[in-house]
Order: structure tokens, then C-alpha cells, then sequence
């Protein structure tokens, strides 16, 4: 069946407005209105034209005349005479003035009895021109036309002659012929006025039919279907469009307008869900958290309202990833997030928890504008979250103890805008880290200071290797079975020029986070072994003594150590077997590949590979067969309590066990008693270095104390 469609109302519209166009084309040609008043126009521009020319003739023409006939009289100045003449001129129709004025300008005859202007020099607008004609001269403005001849005897100028015409009463006859005119032709068209009237209003009528039927068939449920577009492009994809019952275009259009909006509306949540969701957690993400900052400081007026926020970053992260791989890592920020929002849920609290990346998680919390109770409330939440995360977590049926840190900082207290906020919270869990981990801080701004501080001392520490401000220092290590000196370890030591003493585990931080490290490791590599070469010479332990030098995690990471140490040796002359090379747990363990092949090249040269501070990560043997290593320390937190915490000696004891079924060295370090000393003695342990046995020292008291 076939439908009065859109494009057949089309065709109809386009029919009757060709139609309506042709009948307006006939109308506008018939109607001459607009021709009448060009006609008008054009006949009084040409009246105008006619009837000045003539006069301007007339004017000329009696112009002439007039300064022929002053000839003599000027000659003779014969006043009486140019008297009559003038008065002559004078009594015609429309004449204003007559002048006779010798050749400076000045009047000699104004055609009257008395002649009251004579001997007054001319100074209206058109008496230069006149003095200055050589011939008949005519000027005019809106009032006058004024026509000036020369009067001459010959060769001689004996002055000039201005006949003045006014032109208001020609004016006045122009608009009279102009208005008679214009009344003959409004007479003529009052004559049609009524049929043009009933043609317009039958094209008004006509004209509002059309529109309205164009409106409600095409214009109105366009109309609709572009608020809709718009509202959806503002983002506000709750739109309403109509349900319509029509079967043309129009009616196809709007259902599926309809189901399209239907369908933006399920995508943009499910978008919001992935753009403003944590993938793994389900926890808000950082720009969603942004977000609800940047309004709640809106909606705080300048400080109406106070806000706490807490920035909280999981203790020693990394480990898990390095030593339990990702997937469990990613198991244990699960389980992380479940415990601080389950924290946070017990707490009765309106906080807002988000995951702001990796192992951070930030929480805002609002209050009134005193702040007062949103600090207690603020660190009472940050205490609830760091006895939660002590706790252990459980992961691939291991535990694994972590802790948090909490950085605190309030809103408007602390800052008024919201990057600053959170560089605040940054900084105060930063401090909770320095002050030990497992703890809260909130923010000061001295603060800021201590990281202006850190920022000046990675700046002072370049460079402070060539001004002689770092130095090494010896710590021997002994035989434990024969109590005899064999090595020492190289330690690093800085004399601040203003800050005395700085300890190293505060430069070698800003070392290792600046990568200031990867340029002073090899300067420390080649100084250990040229001194290595001097107190072995001293010594005289040409076969066993050794020197070792700790390594860190960037300097592995460059991929060239074996060719540093190669370099070193070589320049020093020191024997490969007598350099150790003492490497973290963790630094080995993050990239068991490539690590191992480094390690691999170093072994090959001779050179020993120790493990430091061996029993403090989450390594198994698994890890420590697929890794070259030569050797464990084991950590001085075990060392230290070992005469009197069973589980400390317990695992001393295991790890001396397991270092030498796998063939390796064990050494311990931490030794501060001579019980301690016993102990190792009697447990196997084959070197120990501590303070009982020797505190680092310089190079020449190392060796002072080899030749005692």
C-alpha cells in the first residue's frame, strides 16, 4: 500500500510554493509603487535641473548685458548713472542684490538711493571667486545663485559686476509642481489599493496555512529530535523524546532517535563505570576522586567547610611484586582495599575512598568549618587503618606482613586549592615513611621545608665526590673459625661542608631516587679496589683477602656492571676472586633474568657474589638456585636478639644450614658481643663484622690494625 509520505508532502510544498511564488512575481509587477515614487524622484530632480539651468542662463545673459552697459559709467564713475541701471536690475523678479565693486573688492553701487554699503570691501563666501572671474562666474548654495562678470575697457579691469538670485521662490514652485505630482499619482494608486490588499491577505492567509501544517508535519518533530541532540551533547543522556505513532520518515526518525538515545544512555554508564572505576579494586579511581574534590571544595564557599584528606600508601609494595609476581600483588591491593573500606564503613564516617594509583589509596573526609573534630576524626580513621593493615595478609597461602602509611593534611588549614592538597598529603605521608613506616602524620609546613632540604641535598651531593666531600670507610670482617682478619666491606661516608656528618642512609636514599648513584657507584667501585691492593700489600693475605662493595638496584639495572668492574680491576690491579660484590635481596630477585645474566659475567671474571641482609624479603630457595650467588649476610635484626629470642636463633641457625647445602658463604653481620661471636662460632657461621669486632674506619687504620 502505497503512503502519503515525507517525500510527497515535500513535492506538495515545493508544488504550492512555486505556485504561490509565481502569483507574488505577477503581483510585484503589477503593483508600480515603488516605480512611482522613482518617477516622482526623477521628475523633480530633472524640474530642478530645468529651472536652474534657465535661470543660470538668465543670469549670464543679464550679467553680460549689465557689464556692457556699466562701461562708461564705471569709467567716469558715474554714480547717478550706474544708479539707474542698477535699479533697473534690481526691480526684476527674484533678484536679492546687484553690486558693482572695483577691482579690490570694494562696493561702489548697490543699486539704492543712499548706498549705504559703498566703499565696503565684499566678504561674503562668494566674493573671492567673483574678485577673482576673468568671465561670467556663477556660484550658488541652497539660498543664493549668484552669477559675477568682469568689467573691462579694453585691456583694463575697471572692476566687476554680482547680480544676486534668490531661490526660494523657486523652490517654492518646485515643491508645488512636485506635490501636484505626487497627488495625481497616490490617486492612481488608491485606485488598485483594495485588490492589492485582498491579494496580501489571501498570501498571509495562505503563507500561515502552509507554515503551520509544515510546522506539525516536519518542523516540530525536528525540532524535538535536535533539543534531544543538544541535551545529549551536553552530556545529559536522560533525554525524553516523544513516542509517535506516525508511519512516514518522520515517524522512522524519531523511533530511532528514541533508540538510539536509549542506547547512548546504557554506554555512558557503562563508560562512567570504566572511566571513573578502579579496574581491580571497584574503588573509585583518581579522576573520579579529582572530581569529587574539586566540588567539595567548591561547595565549601572559601571555607565553610573543612575537608581532611589522607593519603595512604602501602609499606614495602614492591616486594610482593618482586618476590610473589604480579598476580599476587594484585590479590593483596584486593585485599588492602576491602580492609580500609571495611575500616572506614565501621567507622560511621561519610569518608570517600578511592585507589589513586599502584599501591596509593586516598580517603577524603568532610567536616564543619571549626575543623577541630575532623582532626580527631581524621587521625582516629588513619589509626583504624594502620592497626588493619599490620595485620597479615594472606596470599598464595603465604602471609606477608606490609603496614601503611598515612599522610594527613586539612582543607582550608593547609591549603586552598586542590593540587596543592594533595602535594601536602604526599608530603606528610612521606614523613610517616621517614618516621619508620606503619604510621600516620599529618602535614606542617616544615614540612615543606625538610623537602626544600632533600632538594638542596641531592643539588650539594653533585659534585661532592671531585670536592673530596665523600670518602670510604673499612668495616672488617673476620673469620669466624680462626678469628682473623680477612676482608673488609667499603662503606660510603659524606662531610657536608655545612652539615657535618650526613648519614648515609639519608644521601644514599637521595643517591639511589636522583640516580645520582649510577655516577658514584663506579666512582666508589675503582676507589674500594685501588685501596683494596694497599691494605692487601700490607696485610699480606695475598690468597684469601677480600674487599666488598654494596651495589644497588640502579646500578643493576644498567645492564653494564660487569663491564665497570672489569674496568675497575684492570686499572687497580686487584685480583677478580678478592672483590665481593654485595647485592639486596630484592634488587636480585625484582628481574631474575636479566639480573642473572649480569651476574653470570661477573662470576665469570672471578669476582663473588653476596646476598645482603639475607632473611628480611619474601626470597625462597627456589629464587636463590635460579640466581649466581656466591654468599648470604645474614641480617643484624636477626644477629641482634639471637641469645635471646629462640625464633631469631632458630632462623640463624636455618639459614647458616641452607647457605651451606647450597655451597655458599655465610657471613653475619651486627656482631656486637663476643656471646654472639660464640654462638656463630659454634652454629658454622664462616665470617661475622660488627662493632665488637671493628667499627668502620679509614683506610690507614684498617691497615694499622692488619700489621698488629
Amino acid at each position: 500500500m502505497m503512503r502519503y509520505g515525507l517525500h510527497a508532502r515535500l513535492l506538495t510544498v515545493i508544488v504550492g510554493a512555486t505556485l504561490v511564488s509565481l502569483l507574488l512575481v505577477t503581483l510585484i509587477m503589477q503593483r508600480y509603487g515603488s516605480m512611482s515614487e522613482e518617477v516622482l524622484d526623477r521628475s523633480r530632480s530633472s524640474m530642478q535641473t530645468l529651472v536652474h539651468d534657465r535661470l543660470v542662463a538668465q543670469g549670464r545673459a543679464t550679467v553680460e548685458r549689465v557689464a556692457e552697459a556699466m562701461v562708461n559709467p564705471l569709467y567716469y564713475f558715474d554714480l547717478d548713472a550706474m544708479g539707474q541701471v542698477l535699479a533697473t536690475v534690481r526691480e526684476q523678479p527674484d533678484v536679492d542684490y546687484v553690486l558693482v565693486y572695483s577691482p579690490e573688492g570694494e562696493i561702489l553701487h548697490d543699486g539704492s538711493s543712499d548706498i549705504l554699503v559703498y566703499g565696503k570691501t565684499m566678504d561674503d563666501p562668494f566674493a573671492t571667486a567673483a574678485i577673482g572671474a576673468e568671465a561670467v562666474h556663477v556660484q550658488a548654495n541652497a539660498r543664493i545663485l549668484d552669477v559675477a562678470a568682469p568689467i573691462r575697457l579694453g585691456g583694463e579691469r575697471l572692476g566687476g559686476l554680482r547680480i544676486g538670485y534668490s531661490l526660494a521662490t523657486l523652490q517654492a514652485d518646485e515643491s508645488a509642481a512636485s506635490t501636484g505630482l505626487k497627488h495625481s499619482v497616490d490617486e492612481i494608486s488608491r485606485r488598485h489599493l483594495d485588490w492589492v490588499m485582498l491579494q496580501l491577505v489571501t498570501l498571509a492567509i495562505l503563507v500561515m496555512v502552509v507554515s503551520f501544517l509544515g510546522h506539525r508535519a516536519l518542523v516540530l518533530p525536528i525540532r524535538q529530535l535536535a533539543d534531544a541532540a543538544r541535551e545529549i551533547e551536553r552530556g545529559n543522556f536522560d533525554v525524553d523524546i516523544p513516542e509517535t505513532g506516525r508511519s512516514d520518515e518522520v515517524g522512522d526518525l524519531m523511533r530511532g532517535f528514541r533508540r538510539m538515545g536509549e542506547s547512548i544512555r546504557r554506554h555512558d554508564r557503562e563508560v562512567r563505570t570504566i572511566a571513573y572505576s578502579d579496574a581491580l579494586t571497584g574503588l573509585s579511581n583518581r579522576l573520579a576522586f579529582r572530581e569529587v574534590l574539586d566540588d567539595r571544595m567548591i561547595e565549601s564557599h572559601g571555607g565553610e567547610r573543612s575537608l581532611a584528606l589522607l593519603f595512604a600508601d602501602i609499606d614495602d609494595f614492591k616486594r610482593v611484586n618482586d618476590t610473589l609476581g604480579h598476580d599476587a600483588g594484585d590479590e593483596v591491593l584486593v585485599q588492602c582495599a576491602e580492609r580500609v573500606q571495611q575500616a572506614l564503613d565501621r567507622s560511621g564516617s561519610n569518608a570517600i575512598l578511592a585507589r589513586f594509583g599502584g599501591d596509593e589509596f586516598v580517603i577524603l573526609l568532610e567536616g564543619d568549618a571549626a575543623g577541630g573534630d575532623l582532626r580527631e576524626a581524621a587521625a582516629a580513621l588513619a589509626g583504624v587503618i594502620v592497626r588493619e593493615l599490620a595485620s597479615p595478609v594472606t596470599v598464595q597461602e603465604r602471609q606477608v606482613f606490609l603496614g601503611i602509611s598515612v599522610g594527613i593534611t586539612l582543607y582550608p588549614d593547609d591549603a586552598s586549592g586542590a593540587t596543592a592538597l594533595m602535594k601536602n598529603a604526599d608530603i606528610a605521608m612521606y614523613q610517616a615513611k621517614v618516621a619508620g613506616k606503619n604510621c600516620y602524620r599529618f602535614y606542617s609546613r616544615a614540612m615543606d621545608l625538610a623537602v626544600e632540604q632533600r632538594i638542596h641535598l641531592e643539588q650539594d651531593l653533585r659534585g661532592a665526590w671531585e670536592r673530596g666531600e665523600l670518602s670510604l670507610v673499612y668495616q672488617p670482617v673476620f673469620e669466624i673459625a680462626g678469628n682473623r682478619l680477612v676482608g673488609a666491606e667499603a662503606l660510603l661516608r659524606w662531610q657536608h661542608p655545612r652539615q657535618g656528618m650526613v648519614a648515609p642512609s639519608v644521601f644514599i636514599d637521595v643517591a639511589e631516587q636522583s640516580g645520582l648513584i649510577e655516577t658514584l657507584g663506579p666512582q666508589v667501585l675503582r676507589a674500594a679496589c685501588a685501596d683494596a691492593v694497599r691494605w692487601i700489600s700490607a696485610h699480606g693475605c695475598y690468597r684469601d683477602c677480600f674487599v666488598s662493595v654494596n651495589v644497588s638496584p640502579r646500578q643493576l639495572r644498567t645492564g653494564d656492571l660487569d663491564l665497570q668492574v672489569e674496568e675497575a680491576l684492570q686499572a687497580s690491579g686487584l685480583q677478580p676472586h678478592q672483590l665481593h660484590l654485595e647485592l639486596t635481596e630484592t634488587a636480585v630477585i625484582a628481574d631474575e633474568l636479566r639480573v642473572g645474566s649480569v651476574l653470570g659475567r661477573l662470576r665469570a671474571q672471578g669476582v663473588k657474589i653476596w646476598l645482603d641482609d639475607f632473611g628480611t624479603g619474601f626470597s625462597g630457595l627456589s629464587h636463590l638456585r635460579r640466581v649466581p650467588v656466591d654468599g648470604v649476610k645474614i641480617d643484624r635484626s636477626f644477629v641482634a636478639d639471637v641469645l635471646r629470642d629462640p625464633d631469631d636463633l632458630a632462623l640463624t641457625t636455618a639459614i647458616i644450614a641452607m647457605g651451606h647445602s647450597l655451597g655458599m658463604t655465610v657471613v653475619a653481620e651486627g656482631v656486637e658481643s663476643e656471646g654472639q661471636f660464640d654462638l656463630l662460632r659454634e652454629r658454622g657461621c664462616d665470617y661475622a663484622q660488627g662493632y665488637w669486632l671493628g667499627a668502620p674506619m679509614p683506610l690507614d687504620a684498617l691497615i694499622a690494625l692488619s700489621v698488629t
